[in-house]
């Protein structure tokens, strides 16, 4: 497919009306944009459990690794973000740079990456809402709030706040960049709070050892630990990124606007990272830490409940609006590789009343409802890492590829030092890729080749583009 097809047909609309979108979106309004979206269950969540098992109180380096690993694949989601129309995705971007067939194999990789995150984060966000019931002195039963490999029955907290979303959704959800400033700076009010009672209480004994786990080595059991093992975890903390990117269109100057988004939300979350994780580490031993609610937990240990009450409340509602945007999310891809024709049109359709797609809202949500109960949070961010890696490296190397194959396409942002950026980008997520565990990397061939069989049994039959090749009305 022409990659001048293709943009036209994303930015027009049936009628060939002019569909490009606002541009209303300041400096600061992207950089919000990307602390919105990075800030969530990775430090509030994984943090304590890559410290517990995998790198100690090191595990600000792993915050650091991880962090540079990202900044290179932002940097080339926003040049495609720029140059390809606005297409919102790493689904889009790969369409316009490798054709159907690798289109297709990222969006079935970010269905993964999307649905799963959904369930994690609703396994941190049932962490911080027991433990603030724990606080107030009303406990939650812990064999309804484990999952069945924790020694539980359920974590019934998690299924039922993505049932709640569902709700939502199908109603329908408005979000503007004030809103997501409003939630950024709750976000930050509790991440201070944490800081100030926690700078009073560090007790340096607490990082010794400081890299009980060395770098990287592998288990007998096929488990990874280490620093290196700790950065493929958490890079989990910087999924949402690229909402910076997909921003291209609405920034009003995205040739500087996108950068300084892009570099100051990843430099500013990071910095916050390693604070809170050195603090972290440094009030309680990092052997504690192993639970879905560090920083709360960390309070609890020390005494100060109302602190722990307080940041569990906000956290809660930090958390929840990144679920929000990641099950709405996941629908659209869906939603889109539906009306492309690569799965079924059952998916594409649109409830007349809610003008939501309601089918693939309620499918998804009984789906990761389900997930989020029954599967510990630790083997879930593992698995969104791998996919959200895979996917990063192909939008690094997609910009490669148009420079070769499209050298004169308007690109109002350019990543630096091309192909340098990009490679490192290839080079750094592939090297995260190969610190997780065996078992991962199984559980992500199933899915890539399940990918597959439906793209060959039914998607190349059926898409748009085929019909048009076969001179179809479509």
């Amino acid at each position: 497919m022409p990659l001048s097809i293709f943009r036209t047909k994303r930015v027009t609309s049936d009628d060939g009306a002019d569909a490009s979108l606002h541009r209303c979106l300041s400096a600061w309004d992207l950089a919000f944009l990307g602390i919105g979206a990075i800030i969530g269950t990775g430090i509030f969540v994984l943090t304590g459990i890559a410290a517990a098992t995998q790198a100690g109180p090191a595990v600000i380096f792993s915050f650091v690794i991880a962090g540079f690993a990202c900044a290179f694949a932002a940097l080339s989601y926003a040049e495609l973000s720029a140059s390809v129309g606005g297409c919102g995705s790493a689904y889009g971007y790969s369409y316009a740079a490798f054709g159907e067939l690798f289109a297709f194999i990222i969006g079935w990789d970010l269905l993964l990456e999307y649905g799963i995150s959904v369930a994690a984060v609703a396994n941190g966000w049932a962490g911080y809402f027991c433990n603030a019931l724990d606080a107030l002195g009303m406990p939650f039963p812990d064999f309804l709030s484990k999952a069945p490999k924790l020694g539980g029955l359920i974590n019934l907290p998690a299924s039922l706040i993505i049932l709640m979303l569902m709700a939502l959704l199908i109603i329908g959800v408005k979000h503007s960049a004030r809103v997501n400033n409003v939630m950024v700076t709750v976000k930050l009010i509790t991440i201070s709070i944490f800081i100030a009672v926690a700078s009073f209480n560090v007790n340096p004994d607490n990082w010794q050892p400081f890299m009980p786990f060395g770098w990287f080595q592998t288990l007998p059991d096929g488990k990874t630990t280490g620093v290196l093992a700790g950065a493929s975890l958490v890079f989990f903390a910087y999924v949402g990124f690229d909402a910076v990117s997909t921003a291209a269109e609405e920034a009003k100057n995205p040739q500087k606007d996108l950068p300084f988004g892009i570099v100051t939300s990843l430099a500013f979350c990071t910095l916050v990272y390693i604070i809170v994780s050195a603090l972290l580490t440094g009030v309680v031993p990092y052997t504690q830490l192993n639970v879905s609610s560090p920083v709360s937990h960390a309070l609890t240990l020390m005494g100060y409940h109302w602190a722990s009450a307080l940041i569990a409340t906000g956290v809660i509602a930090g958390l929840t609006t990144v679920m929000l945007v990641l099950y709405y999310g996941l629908t659209r891809i869906i939603f889109a590789m539906s009306r492309d024709g690569l799965f079924s049109p059952f998916f594409s359709q649109v409830n007349p009343n809610t003008q939501s797609p309601v089918r693939v809202i309620v499918i998804c949500g009984l789906i990761m409802a389900a997930v989020a109960g029954l599967i510990p949070l630790g083997d879930l961010a593992e698995l969104v890492n791998i996919g959200t890696l895979a996917a990063f490296v192909l939008v690094c190397f997609g910009v490669i590829v148009l420079r070769i194959t499209q050298p004169d396409l308007p690109r109002p942002f350019r990543s630096p030092f091309s192909p340098l950026f990009p490679i490192m980008g290839m080079l750094s997520c592939g090297a995260l890729m190969a610190f997780l565990p065996a078992i991962t990397w199984l559980r992500f061939v199933v899915w890539l080749v399940l990918g597959l069989i439906v793209y060959f049994c039914y998607s190349i039959h059926h898409s748009k583009l085929a019909k048009s090749d076969q001179g179809e009305v479509v």
